[in-house]
């Protein structure tokens, strides 16, 4: 049961967009545009190594911080791609995907009355956890058209009582992939006001003509960084919800001291079909992101000769268009119409906002879809009258 201390921190977050939206297309045989997850699953030899973890016995608890042979994995994808050297027996450790990766953190490293700097647009459940672990949060707006991190508003944000930066790039929902230069700015604010790190990087894989660098990589930053991602993303399996953290040992075990109430362990035999994903099917997310970059181009194309102004995203399958040019008065009243207008569900950007001006008349859309279907998507806007 709640406490009044819990419930009190509760009010206030909104129900997620997500199940609204999908409850939606579904209701109304919509094209389902928003939710960003796969129509395709991936690899079928990390299924069939789940199949016989499934039937060697791999169904009891696992050890809390993952089983040995995901752990190590982890560290060598680390290394393979960074030059990271995480120690797989004390500085990773293995989450029920990023969410609960995201969720141990603040919550193991966030005390009340602490202040957390967050980009906005923001994944939702970073609202729900900074206030269930009781911080505050302090957004820096990455701002429509090009939605690049301002140094001087991030240093701004920054007071006496902050204790944790939270950081996605390859950033969902504005598909910006921050640059080598921003991420020097963003840890010499760190060193210079010793914050805690937490990097959310579920789309590392997922770049188009961009690079993607770790925080973690850059000098003086491993030390105070907690690196998060996971196997649904870039290997396309989004409902086993295997994640990982790696970090130094200190922060490591905050989150798993977090973990530990919240679910214990994860999947059993689904950990090593993740390890096989890494280590045997490395090259698929390179594979996925050259097919993502091109449906990409196909929807944004398409939202543009639909009349939208469209931003062409640098990384992870997402797009934001601005859908003022219809008349609507903002971005959730255009999405809420949409079903019924035209057969295709989208998601609000105003979700992800403080700032209710910023986000305004933004709504996202996934490309993750099979090109048919996006081209079905696509039609139906054609052929629909948008206007208010």
């Amino acid at each position: 049961m709640l406490t009044p201390r819990t419930a009190t921190r509760l009010q206030g977050i909104p129900p997620t967009i997500f199940t609204r939206m999908s409850a939606l297309a579904q209701r109304t045989g919509s094209v389902n545009l928003g939710q960003g997850y796969p129509d395709v699953d991936g690899p079928p030899s990390v299924v069939e190594r789940a199949v016989e973890a499934l039937r060697g016995g791999a169904n009891q608890y696992a050890p809390a911080p993952g089983v040995p042979e995901l752990r190590q994995a982890i560290a060598r994808h680390q290394q393979r791609h960074y030059g990271l050297e995480p120690d797989p027996d004390s500085e990773v450790v293995v989450t029920t995907g990023a969410t609960e990766g995201i969720a141990a953190a603040l919550l193991g490293l966030v005390d009340p009355g602490d202040e957390v700097v967050v980009l906005e647009p923001y994944y939702d459940s970073y609202l729900a956890m900074i206030q269930m672990a009781g911080g505050v949060r302090r957004p820096v707006t990455l701002r429509a058209p090009d939605y690049r991190l301002d140094v001087d508003e991030l240093r701004a944000a920054v007071g006496p009582r902050t204790r944790v930066l939270l950081l996605n790039t390859p950033h969902n929902p504005t598909g910006t992939v921050l640059t080598r230069e921003e991420l020097a700015a963003v840890a010499e604010v760190a060193v210079e006001h010793d914050l805690v790190v937490i990097t959310d990087e579920v789309y590392e894989h997922l770049t188009y003509g961009h690079e993607h660098v770790p925080l973690a990589t850059l000098p003086g930053m491993w030390e105070r960084t907690l690196t998060l991602s996971s196997a649904g993303k870039s290997w396309s399996f989004t409902g086993w919800k295997v994640g990982w953290a790696s970090g130094p040992p200190p922060l490591v075990q905050a989150l798993l001291s977090a973990k530990q109430w919240l679910t214990f362990t994860s999947g059993s035999p689904l950990q090593p079909a993740v390890a096989h994903a890494l280590d045997e099917e490395s090259a698929w997310p390179g594979e996925l992101a050259r097919e993502l970059e091109q449906r990409r181009d196909l929807l944004c194309t398409g939202l543009a000769e639909a009349g939208m102004e469209v931003r062409v995203p640098e990384g992870t399958y997402f797009a934001l268009t601005d859908v003022s040019s219809y008349g609507w008065e903002d971005g959730t009243a255009f999405c809420l119409a949409l079903p019924e207008r035209a057969g295709v569900v989208a998601i609000p950007a105003q979700a992800f906002h403080d700032d209710a001006e910023a986000g305004r008349h933004l709504v996202r859309w996934a490309f993750c879809k099979q090109p048919g279907v996006i081209e079905e998507g696509l039609d139906r806007l054609r052929r629909a009258d948008l206007r208010a």
